[in-house]
């Protein structure tokens, strides 16, 4: 009888052993895959047919909040316009003079940025295009000159947007107009950085 006691026990504990390792096993894979990239590509929805574009170059994260923002209240697709060679922190710094964007002020053949790309996907079907930018030292950030320059608007309607912590519009529209192959140019518009989704919402709806 004892032996057939301590057969039975055995048997117990190497059930609870498997068992153990078997659950032990599912949550070393679980830890084990790879958390999804923060730069993944994600795809664009399916069926997506909006007519509206929000094409925008963000240096600090202003002007893609403002983008969004639109991007929400027209139900519009997004295109962030980035440069080949990102700007950092460091090259965004006007009072250095040896920085990057100091340099590209001072020197207009600088100017030219290279884009990673200037294609939109599927640009014919956009009959509305919003623009969005930074102003710098009075003007359009330069990067959103390449990707003017190198699309036809022709038969789109063009709506600027701008932000900026104390600088106007300024001229900043209508310059970005001049270097545009055709296009119905409408009057621009700024956002400070107390803008908020409900004023964006607001001015996007005096657009329709």
């Amino acid at each position: 009888m004892m032996n057939w006691h301590k057969r039975l026990a055995a048997c117990i504990v190497g059930a609870a052993v498997v068992t153990l390792t078997a659950c032990g096993g599912g949550s070393g894979d679980t830890s084990a895959t790879p958390a999804p990239s923060s730069t993944q590509t994600v795809a664009p929805m399916t069926g997506d047919t909006s007519t509206t574009l929000v094409a925008y170059f963000s240096a600090t994260g202003s002007t893609k909040r403002v983008a969004e923002d639109i991007a929400t209240a027209t139900g519009g697709t997004l295109f962030a316009i980035e440069p080949a060679e990102a700007y950092t922190s460091d090259d965004l710094n006007y009072n250095d003079a040896d920085s990057r964007v100091s340099k590209e002020h001072d020197d207009e053949s600088l100017r030219d940025v290279k884009l990673k790309t200037t294609e939109v996907p599927d640009w014919d079907r956009y009959t509305t295009v919003y623009i969005g930018y930074p102003i710098w030292w009075g003007v359009a950030a330069w990067p959103v000159d390449t990707f003017v320059r190198a699309n036809d608007f022709s038969g789109k309607t063009v709506i600027p947007f701008c932000t900026s912590a104390s600088s106007p519009l300024g001229s900043s529209a209508s310059e970005l107009a001049k270097l545009a192959n055709g296009g119905d140019w409408k009057d621009g518009q700024r956002f400070g950085p107390s803008a908020d989704a409900a004023d964006v919402k607001a001015w996007v709806k005096q657009q329709s």
